[in-house]
Order: structure tokens, then C-alpha cells, then sequence
């Protein structure tokens, strides 16, 4: 497989997928820029080299449509301030042929929003999948699809794939793009080789004792995972909204909490495969409630099995927060996706604080530990901490399905699996 290091893009064009579906605020201002930041080093690699660059991305949700307000135009200077360089805009990516012929060594071309276009995506657009029609509106876009993968693929002479946000997904920038270039013009970007990496620690090169945390409101989101790491963890701290599934299908009382109920069964099947399997299955005994789903609510704290009527488990409680650190503290491979209560309200952090403090620690004391999924890299972030981990994953779902054991698309295209 080629790699990006190996690679010369002097007077080549590179046409780069990357994630930059950044958050903007009403006035279209970005809030946070990490990852632009995080394809900078690809990009500007390409730049060095004496290689002019074809950038492309989705931004949010316009399903197939143009929308002015995922437009990527917003983000041209930004981008421009980050790179260091004037950056062309091409207001529509399947009709930039021009604009990408003219460009010379050292030159920027952005893409208008990848998701204008329905053949992105490749789904059918305005028809169910219960239609007799569907079958056949299907394979029509999916030609579709490759005609638009196609024209992408036509503007450059290489194709580099830096996006591990939507590495999950086979979409036409995403995958289908890839078969348009031999196996010595495709390769990942720095950030997807270290995406690739930092899972490779985690699953396959694992350092014991491996502790993995995983949290969020429901258990059946987060199955797939649960049962690929029981075969592979030493200890699994299972927190945040889920505990109360678990105390309710061991015959406890949740109040109002969140639960859910027609999965209780499936709580102790787990609870018996963590037996079975030897793992150290780490479970919430006590819990910060509250009276309303407020940061200025009364709270107090309750056994996790027994919380009152009318009250909500919203925190780890103290007990709880000293059984996590244990649990993460000897370990030397460490997983965390999932905060451990509604951290976003400041009075209900000290679950998620207590994990990130010990993976602190861990990851001090010689542990690799990757943090990943939206709300644990927003805890890190919120806590100060990202840069005292061994690595914060940019991808939500494509780190998830990673973890999950799952082939991801925009890697295999590239490794011609």
C-alpha cells in the first residue's frame, strides 16, 4: 500500500477527502476548528512537495440539496488562514474541471459541499425502502454514484483519503473514488494512518491489564461493541444513562431514570457473558440524583438501585467514581467513549471528571489510551486534558464500527480489500 511519507506530489494535483464539517455559529463563524487543524499536516505535506491540491468535504445534513447554510464557502477563509495560502472556491464539486486544470503547483482548490449531490451519498432520494421501486432506484443511484465518484476522481492525479469521520461510510469521495486510481496514487492521509494506529493499539497490539470504558444513554446502541471487547478486555466500566438498565434487570429500582426497558434481558446476558468470559465488569453502585433534568436541580445521592420516585440517576456517584479510577488506573491499554453522567451541566461532571483524571494518570504512568465518540472528546476538551491522553480520535461512528470489529470502507478502498 502506498503511504503518504513514500509519495511525491511534485507537479501533481491531489484531490484530498477531508472532514471538515466543522461547527459554525448563526453568523457562520466557526466554533471550533480541530479538524482543519487535524488535515493540516497532509495538506501542507502536498503543498511542500510542489503539488497543487483539490480539497473536498461534506458540511452537515442538506440530503442531496443545495443549501446555503452548509455551504463551504463559509469556511474558504479559514481554511486559506490555516493553509497559509489563497484557496480557489469551486461553488459547484462536479463541475470544477476547469477550475482544477488551471491550478499550478502550490495552489488550493475547496470543493462546494460533497453533499449537494445525492450521488454522494448513494441513497435514493424521496422513495422508501418498503416500494416495490426501491430495488431498482437503488441500483440506478448507485450508477449514479459511480459517474459522480468518476468526475471527482477526473480533476486530479492522485487521490489521498484524510477523512476518518466518514471512513464508516461508502460514499463516492468516501470509497467508490478510490477505484479510479491504481494502488501507487491512492493513499491515507497522516490523520487516517494515525486514526488506523491508535485503533491497531487498542485492539490488536494490546498492553495488559486493558481496561475499556463505554458509556451513553442505551445499551443496545452500543452492543456491537460491548461483545467484540468482552474478547478482548480485562475490565469494562459499562456507565452514564445504561447503569439503569442494568440495576433494573437485577430487580432495582431506577425512579425516573433513564432505561430501557425491553432490554433487560439483554443487560444480564451480558452481566453473564462478562462472567463467563473472566472480565471484570464494572457497574455503577451508587449515583448523583437528581429531581428534574436541570443543572439546578436538588440531588442527592442514592444506590443506584434504589433511587426514589420522581428522581433521575444524572452522575456517577462517589463510590461509583472510586470503583472507575481503580479499574483504570492499573491498566496499560485504555478505551473511553461515553461520558458517565449529563457532563454537559456542570453540577453533574464529577463521574466523567473522576474517569478522565485517571486515565490521566494511567496514560502518565506508560498506559496508551484513546479517547473517542463526540461527548468523551467534548469531556477532554471540556476538562483540559486532550493533550495529557495518548490520543483523541476525530471519528465518531467510524471509530465505533472500528472498534466494533468492522471493515471500514474508506480504509479498504484504499488497501484494496
Amino acid at each position: 500500500m502506498q503511504t503518504i511519507d513514500n509519495f511525491n506530489f511534485a507537479g501533481k494535483k491531489a484531490i484530498v477527502r477531508v472532514d471538515f464539517n466543522v461547527p459554525l455559529d448563526e453568523n457562520g463563524k466557526i466554533t471550533d476548528d480541530t479538524r482543519i487543524r487535524g488535515a493540516l499536516p497532509t495538506l501542507k505535506k502536498i503543498l511542500a512537495d510542489g503539488g497543487s491540491l483539490i480539497v473536498m468535504s461534506h458540511m452537515g445534513k442538506p440530503k442531496g440539496k443545495v443549501n446555503a447554510k452548509f455551504s463551504l464557502a463559509q469556511i474558504k477563509d479559514a481554511v486559506a488562514a490555516a493553509l497559509g495560502v489563497a484557496v480557489e472556491f469551486a461553488p459547484d464539486c462536479a463541475k470544477a474541471a476547469d477550475k482544477a486544470a488551471a491550478l499550478k503547483p502550490g495552489e488550493v482548490l475547496l470543493l462546494e459541499n460533497l453533499r449537494f449531490y445525492p450521488e454522494e451519498e448513494g441513497k435514493p432520494v424521496g422513495i422508501e425502502k418498503d416500494d416495490p421501486a426501491y430495488d431498482a432506484a437503488k441500483k440506478e443511484m448507485k450508477a449514479r454514484q459511480k459517474e459522480f465518484a468518476k468526475t471527482l476522481a477526473s480533476y486530479a492525479d492522485c487521490y489521498v483519503n484524510d477523512a476518518f469521520g466518514t471512513a464508516h461510510r461508502k460514499h463516492a469521495s468516501t470509497a467508490v473514488i478510490a477505484d479510479y486510481f491504481d494502488a501507487d496514487n491512492k493513499m491515507l492521509g497522516y490523520l487516517m494512518e494515525k486514526e488506523v494506529k491508535a485503533v491497531d493499539n487498542v485492539l490488536s497490539d494490546i498492553k495488559r491489564p486493558f481496561t475499556a470504558i463505554m458509556g451513553g444513554s442505551k445499551v443496545s446502541t452500543k452492543i456491537g461493541i460491548i461483545e467484540n471487547l468482552m474478547d478482548k478486555v480485562d475490565n469494562l466500566i459499562l456507565c452514564g444513562g445504561m447503569t439503569y438498565t442494568f440495576a433494573k434487570a437485577q430487580g432495582g429500582n431506577v425512579g425516573c431514570s433513564i432505561c430501557e426497558n425491553d432490554k433487560l434481558d439483554l443487560a444480564l446476558d451480558i452481566i453473564k457473558k462478562a462472567q463467563e468470559k473472566g472480565v471484570n465488569l464494572v457497574l455503577g453502585t451508587d449515583c448523583v440524583a437528581a429531581d428534574a433534568f436541570s443543572n439546578d436541580a436538588n440531588t442527592q445521592v442514592v444506590p443506584a438501585n434504589n433511587i426514589p420516585e420522581g428522581w433521575e440517576g444524572l452522575d456517577a456517584g462517589p463510590e461509583t467514581r472510586k470503583l472507575f479510577a481503580e479499574a483504570i488506573k492499573g491498566a496499560k491499554t485504555i478505551l473511553w467513549n461515553g461520558p458517565a453522567g449529563v457532563f454537559e451541566f456542570d453540577n453533574f461532571t464529577a463521574g466523567s471528571r473522576a474517569i478522565a483524571d485517571a486515565i490521566v494518570e494511567a496514560t502518565a504512568n506508560g498506559a496508551f489510551s484513546l479517547v473517542g465518540g463526540g461527548d468523551s472528546v467534548a469531556c477532554v476538551n471540556k476538562f483540559g486534558v486532550a493533550d495529557k491522553v495518548s490520543y483523541v480520535s476525530t471519528g465518531g461512528g467510524a471509530l465505533l464500527e472500528a472498534i466494533e470489529g468492522k471493515v471500514l470502507p474508506g480504509i479498504a478502498a484504499i488497501k484494496g480489500e
